[in-house]
């Protein structure tokens, strides 16, 4: 076991005795650190400080799986790879690669080998190559795992440990206050070694939640979590961790415990030698998602899940009113902590951050729209057996393609501006590949595989893809190196650090704008968002420019003065008005 000091001891020992009150913790905390740290691997003599050390204005990340480009003949990760390479780097440096294991459904999220690759997609060596040229991202499925996975067969056959990894429950007892994202039976019996029992799958009779009340569960993904670190992952993904542990009679969605386990992991991270950030999935309302920050103790960043229905509100309505109240009451991340910014994700643009943001009303006239471009929605059963939105399908370039009035012909520039709001607000920005490249709804698809969320996971051949990012007049390109130039002047703004000061302006509803500083303080950055497919004014006064300062539009090169005139926004036009360009 590696030799660890008093303090890490202690941490972990505190965290195990909350999590586990009837194991013995000094026998366990040996356990945590020798799956964490085993063999020649050892900890850092001291945790590593909380700051910006993590992360800075020239990250950002693109979300991808390992196959979104294929040709019939080479490794996807290898095609993957030589697509970063060729036509995003300098623009992003971090890639999220979704979930890359062997798997049987939800598109990689039912695993059956945690340790392995998809040969499908190629190997760890083609992982850990992509690894040494881009800071790597990869996914801990940790709720639930394959009803056809190793460990589930040796959980039916009766087999040690296994017989006791998965969640069991009567279906007889009451279940009604448990916090469901699908619509799906919560139970399902099968036949074990043992008689027949009743697992539980949170998200489909194909992903058996496993039970987080036996350490041992836990052991073995700390074990993972180590594979994927001595591969070259810095970045792990929580998925679904807010589900991880379970009460009868509870809503089984955020329980002390499983904030504990995220806990033990923020501290196992701190102590790495290599620079970790943990990053928890929580598609949940706003005030919740935010619970995973703890006091600086919890997850390094989590994701902002109400920006993409609120920027999404905004662009199709012509209103920044919910974006601006919103955004004034987000707390700033604490030091350690980081918001990851993004519009859309492989799973679509989840609608349950807007609860109590947006009215039923307003929510109900989007999903109309994004209907009428022809998405699609998701639903999640409520206790009462009705259902709810859960998510919008639909690729967030063709969510773009009009407003709340009908399509239009401003389709480019207000995806952009949507975008745009994303490089600039706190935090990290993440962009899903199907964004950058402008994606089109992919309808064959959802015929095809009978599941809504294929819509938005459309595989590009790569000969068309080059075809069509080598013509500059398609849509694909333009989109792609507009979204490159903007990302490449904000990686080198010290404003736009994940940590930089905020501060939300009140210019009306049609503008959405913030005020960023730099730490240091000798950079501001005005970035301001026309919403609106009109035409806007604003008095150079309403933005406070400090006099006796060169002001200049990092996006346009127009120069302003402090005292007079006036900023105006063609539709959906942004800005970056800045004092110091770099």
């Amino acid at each position: 076991m590696a030799s660890i000091n008093s303090s890490l001891r202690l941490k972990v020992s505190t965290l195990l005795a909350s999590i586990y009150p009837d194991k013995d913790p000094a026998e366990l905390t040996a356990a945590v650190v020798e799956a964490f740290w085993p063999e020649e691997t050892k900890p850092r003599s001291r945790a590593r400080p909380p700051g910006g050390s993590l992360w800075s204005e020239r990250d950002a990340l693109v979300i991808t799986y390992g196959n979104s480009i294929v040709d019939g003949s080479h490794k996807p990760l290898d095609l993957l790879r030589h697509f970063l390479e060729t036509y995003l780097k300098g623009a992003v440096n971090a890639v999220h690669i979704l979930p890359f294991f062997p798997f049987t459904s939800d598109d990689g999220f039912a695993v059956t080998d945690y340790r392995a690759v998809n040969g499908s997609l190629g190997s760890w060596s083609d992982i850990s190559r992509i690894a040494e040229e881009f800071k790597l991202m990869s996914d801990l499925v940790l709720n639930h795992v394959s009803s056809q996975s190793v460990w589930f067969n040796e959980y039916l056959q009766g087999h040690e440990p296994f017989d006791k990894f998965f969640f069991e429950a009567d279906p007889q007892e009451d279940l009604s206050s448990v916090v469901r994202p699908r619509t799906s039976p919560l139970l399902r019996e099968v036949q074990t070694a043992n008689g027949p029992r009743h697992v539980w799958c949170t998200f489909s009779h194909d992903q058996v939640d496993l039970d987080f009340s036996n350490p041992e569960v836990l052991l073995e993904f700390l074990r993972v979590m180590r594979l994927h670190i001595d591969q070259g992952v810095r970045i792990i993904r929580l998925d679904a961790v807010a589900f991880i542990w379970k009460e009868i009679g509870s809503s089984c969605i955020h329980l002390p415990q499983t904030h504990a386990i995220v806990r033990l992991m923020r501290v196992l991270f701190d102590y790495a030698v290599e620079p970790m950030v943990l990053l928890t999935e929580t598609n949940v309302p706003n005030a919740e998602n935010l619970s995973y920050f703890g006091n600086r103790n919890e997850a390094h960043a989590i994701y902002n899940f109400s920006l993409p229905p609120l920027i999404l509100h905004a662009l199709l309505s012509g209103t920044a009113k919910h974006l601006n109240e919103w955004q004034m009451g987000m707390p700033p991340a604490q030091l350690g902590c980081a918001y990851l910014n993004f519009s859309a994700s492989h799973d679509g643009i989840g609608v349950r951050g807007a609860e109590g943001l947006l009215s039923d009303e307003e929510l109900a006239d989007v999903i109309g729209a994004v209907r009428s471009f022809g998405g699609l929605v998701s639903m999640r059963a409520m206790p009462d057996g009705g259902q709810k939105p859960y998510e919008l399908n639909v690729t967030f370039f063709d969510a773009m393609k009009g407003t709340l009035k009908g399509e239009d012909e401003y389709q480019i520039a207000r995806f952009l501006s949507s975008q745009t709001i994303v490089m600039a607000l706190e935090g990290i920005p993440a962009f899903y590949i199907h964004s950058l490249l402008a994606t089109r709804n992919d309808l064959e698809g959802v015929e095809r595989t009978g599941a809504n969320r294929a819509i938005n996971r459309h595989r590009w051949e790569y000969s068309a893809l080059q075809a069509q990012l080598n013509d500059p007049g398609t849509v694909h390109a333009q989109v792609l190196a507009e979204m490159k130039r903007r990302l490449a002047i904000r990686c080198k703004q010290p404003a736009f650090h994940p940590n930089a000061t905020q501060f939300t302006m009140h210019l009306g509803e049609q503008i959405f704008g913030f005020w960023r500083q730099s730490r240091e303080r000798d950079q501001s950055i005005f970035a301001l968002h026309n919403v609106t497919n009109e035409t806007v004014e604003i008095p150079v006064v309403a933005i406070n420019l400090i006099s006796g300062e060169k002001w200049i539009d990092l996006l346009s090169g127009e120069a302003f003065h402090a005292a007079n005139g006036v900023v105006t926004f063609a539709p959906y036009q942004c800005r970056w008005i800045s004092n110091r360009g770099r």
